[in-house]
């Protein structure tokens, strides 16, 4: 059963293309992860915030990022990392458009 990863944490920048610009090679490094599906990122330059919201095909795959993401976060700084894993429902996501969970192998 896929698990919904959201991480959240303090962030002072860089944000937008920026963020895009310096961060590509990390976001390629994040597929080859095991068991990693998708990831949503999230900023909020206004708030000094971001984050992820990403899909593990297990919570054990989703918890061994997890543990990984937060250490190599804080050895950049981060102080505040809130990490929680969620079950997903795949019938009420499918309502709302989410057929892409389909890859998590339902």
């Amino acid at each position: 059963m896929p698990k919904l990863l959201q991480v959240h944490f303090d962030f002072t920048g860089p944000f937008g293309h920026e963020m895009t610009a310096q961060l590509q090679e990390l976001a390629a490094s994040i597929n080859q992860e095991p068991g990693f599906l998708w990831k949503i990122w999230t900023e909020n330059q206004q708030g000094q915030e971001a984050g992820g919201i990403y899909l593990f095909a297990s919570e054990e795959t989703a918890r061994a990022y997890l543990h990984m993401h937060t250490a190599r976060l804080k050895a950049f700084g981060v102080k505040n990392v809130t990490g929680k894993i969620f079950d997903v429902n795949m019938a009420l996501s499918q309502i709302n458009q989410a057929d892409f969970v389909q890859a998590a192998g339902e």
